[in-house]
């Protein structure tokens, strides 16, 4: 597999620290509010990375945090008269059911800040120790000019990043930039005991030690969205490397920007929307889909008519995959595994190995899909239709796809009508068979007469 590398700028052949392994962190949310459609993409598309590492037979360890300490956080919490910690519970709370409405795998581990501030702590005393961190005001900072390799992933020289920084207004920093590890305890603020003083880890530091505690001073890849190059995780690479003395990630994933209808999503231009307004519309899956629909890298464009886009392709995944259980119940035995299952399966497998081409991995399944269809018109056999069944299970699973199939169960009253019309049908009464499919219509059931048999759906 060649992943493309943001510390290389090209694509690099993946090789796991140790054989078999893989070691991802994935930077999670600052829980204080709903996430937002921006925050679906790196979690549906790290997600399918994921999937697809275990599929290929690696025993993949997953980590992604919450940061449920911040500016944002304590400001929320000021507004609403309540706690940090109850602010945080509530939107972690908020952040599984939409996890779970997107089939996001819960993490290997979904540490939280506040959970590991002695490891926080630990780390800035190192960096103090060597020389590359300095208290100042009840403050510490990082001395980002004594680091190296300092603008080694954003790829811009130190004087270009100095540019855009500035020194506040009473601000006690030696260098402009130099970055917060702990920031000085504030009236009405959370505080934590440290040998600095009473106060808060700043944001960098927090991954830095999550990652160290649950992954060790080497991970195999780190991934978040593009913004989070610069300054988070360049600062992550800086102080975790200055502290542990290593590399502190071999492969650096990126995944690009999501507009709204072709503009930049921003609140101030009121095309701002959380996952959970778009679910309440559209359903889930569709924003999955979409988060998928294109190569991660590039971006992607969000507007009523892609979603719908991609509820139509939904909709051919799910009348495939019908369509084979339908088959099945009056196949003949007998039959093999088709050619195009193990060549469309090759195709996917080329298409994620290639930068986890999700794209081109989509066009293989419904290149599948196709075949399918096909086969079923010729009168596919029971072992090809399961075969099918299982490359179609297998690849959707992979992508994290068609979660929402439900084997709707017939009352009754409503199979004693089905079975009404057939034998009216049958018996060439065909009023009788129409005002039967008329009221079966009423009830929210469609059929469909097929040379298979009678094949209903609900509307």
């Amino acid at each position: 597999m060649k992943i493309f590398n943001t510390l290389t700028r090209q694509k690099d052949e993946f090789v796991p620290i140790k054989e078999g392994e893989v070691k991802i962190y994935a930077c999670g949310p600052t829980v204080y509010n709903f996430i937002h459609i921006g925050n679906a993409r790196p979690l549906c598309v790290f997600d399918v990375l994921r999937r697809y590492f275990e599929w290929r037979g690696y025993k993949v360890t997953y980590v992604s945090n919450f940061t449920d300490i911040d500016d944002k956080l304590i400001r929320r919490a000021n507004e609403e008269k309540t706690t940090v910690p109850e602010i945080a519970k509530r939107y972690i709370e908020e952040f599984w059911v939409d996890a779970k409405g997107l089939n996001v795998l819960p993490a290997t581990i979904n540490p939280k800040a506040t959970d590991n501030i002695d490891k926080i702590i630990e780390i800035i005393e190192k960096l103090v120790e060597k020389g590359y961190a300095y208290t100042a005001g009840g403050d510490v900072y990082y001395r980002a000019r004594k680091f190296s390799e300092y603008g080694k992933l954003s790829h811009q020289p130190l004087e270009d990043l100095e540019a855009g920084a500035r020194i506040e207004t009473g601000d006690i920093k030696e260098d402009p930039m130099d970055f917060c590890l702990w920031k000085g305890a504030k009236e009405g603020e959370p505080f934590w005991e440290s040998p600095f003083g009473k106060g808060r880890p700043g944001w960098h530091i927090e991954c830095s030690a999550m990652a160290c505690r649950y992954l060790g001073d080497t991970i195999d890849i780190h991934c978040g969205g593009l913004d989070l190059i610069f300054p988070h995780h360049e600062n992550e690479i800086a102080q975790s490397e200055a502290a542990n003395g290593v590399e502190f990630a071999h492969y650096w994933m990126h995944n690009g920007f999501i507009n709204v209808d072709n503009h930049k999503m921003s609140k101030s231009k009121g095309n701002f929307f959380t996952v959970r307004d778009v679910a309440e519309k559209y359903g889930y899956e569709p924003i999955r889909y979409l988060m998928i629909s294109s190569q991660y890298r590039g971006p992607i464009n969000y507007s009523i008519d892609i979603i719908e886009q991609g509820k139509n392709a939904l909709d051919r995944l799910y009348t495939c995959r019908d369509n084979i259980d339908f088959a099945l119940k009056s196949a003949e035995e007998g039959g093999i595994a088709p050619d195009f299952c193990k060549q469309r399966k090759e195709e996917f497998i080329l298409a994620m190995d290639d930068d986890l081409n999700t794209a081109d991995a989509l066009a293989a399944v419904f290149n599948l899909v196709r075949d399918i269809n096909t086969e079923i018109q010729n009168g596919a056999k029971a072992e090809t239709l399961k075969a099918c069944a299982d490359t179609f299970d297998e690849l959707t699973g992979v992508l994290g796809l068609v979660y929402n199939r439900k084997t709707a169960a017939l009352d009754s009253e409503i199979e004693e009508l089905i079975e009404k019309r057939t034998a009216a049908r049958k018996n060439k009464d065909f009023k009788t068979a129409d005002e039967i499919r008329d009221k079966l219509k009423e009830m929210g059931i469609i059929l469909e007469d097929t040379p298979q048999g009678v094949k209903w759906t609900r509307a």
